[in-house]
C-alpha cells in the first residue's frame, strides 16, 4: 500500500521552513536597513523582530548599534530583557545596562533592578540615590529590603507574573 500524502509531507514540511527562513532572511534586512538610516528606530525594530519571531545576528548588532549612537536608554532597556532571555545574542549587555543606568529614569533602573538576573546593585542603587526621586527610593529600599542581592523576581519564591513583566516607559511608544 502506497500512501503519497505521507511522502509528500516531509517535502512540505521542509518547504514551509524554507519560507519561513526566506521570510526572516527578509524581514532582518529590513530592520537593518531601519536601524542604520532611521535615527531613534530602535524600539519600533524591536517591536517589529518580536513580531517576526527572531533575526539574523546582523540584525541585532544593528539594532545595538542604533542604540549606541542615539544613547537610547528605552531601546537598550528592551534589547537588554530581550537578551537576557536570548543568551547567545552578539549585543554587549553590559554596555546597554551601562547606558540605562546612566542615562535611563528611575522606573527603567527599578526594572532592571528587578529583572536582571545579576544587576549591578551598587551602581543602580547609587545613581537612583542620586537622582533625589523620593518615591524611587521608597520603591528600591522597600525591593533591596526583601532581596538585598538583587537576585531578579524570577529568583523569589513570592514573585507575581506582574512583576516579570515591565511596560514601556511612559512617553516612548513603539510605533
Amino acid at each position: 500500500m502506497n500512501h503519497p500524502e505521507k511522502s509528500t509531507a516531509p517535502q512540505n514540511e521542509q518547504a514551509a521552513i524554507e519560507k519561513r527562513r526566506e521570510h526572516l532572511k527578509a524581514e532582518s534586512q529590513r530592520l537593518i536597513d531601519m536601524a542604520n538610516n532611521e535615527p531613534h528606530s530602535a524600539l519600533k525594530c524591536i517591536h517589529q523582530l518580536s513580531v517576526a519571531g527572531g533575526a539574523t545576528e546582523a540584525t541585532y548588532i544593528a539594532i545595538e548599534q542604533r542604540i549606541v549612537a542615539d544613547q537610547d536608554a528605552a531601546g537598550a532597556y528592551h534589547l537588554v530583557l530581550l537578551a537576557q532571555n536570548t543568551p547567545d545574542l552578539p549585543i554587549d549587555a553590559r554596555q546597554l545596562i551601562e547606558l540605562v543606568v546612566n542615562k535611563g529614569d528611575n522606573t527603567q533602573r527599578l526594572a532592571l533592578l528587578k529583572n536582571l538576573p545579576l544587576p549591578p546593585v551598587n551602581h543602580i542603587k547609587e545613581t537612583i540615590l542620586a537622582s533625589n526621586d523620593g518615591e524611587a527610593i521608597g520603591q528600591m529600599n522597600a525591593y533591596l529590603q526583601i532581596n538585598p542581592e538583587g537576585y531578579g523576581s524570577h529568583h523569589m519564591l513570592g514573585s507575581s507574573q506582574k512583576d516579570r513583566i515591565v511596560p514601556l516607559s511612559p512617553g516612548n511608544s513603539i510605533e
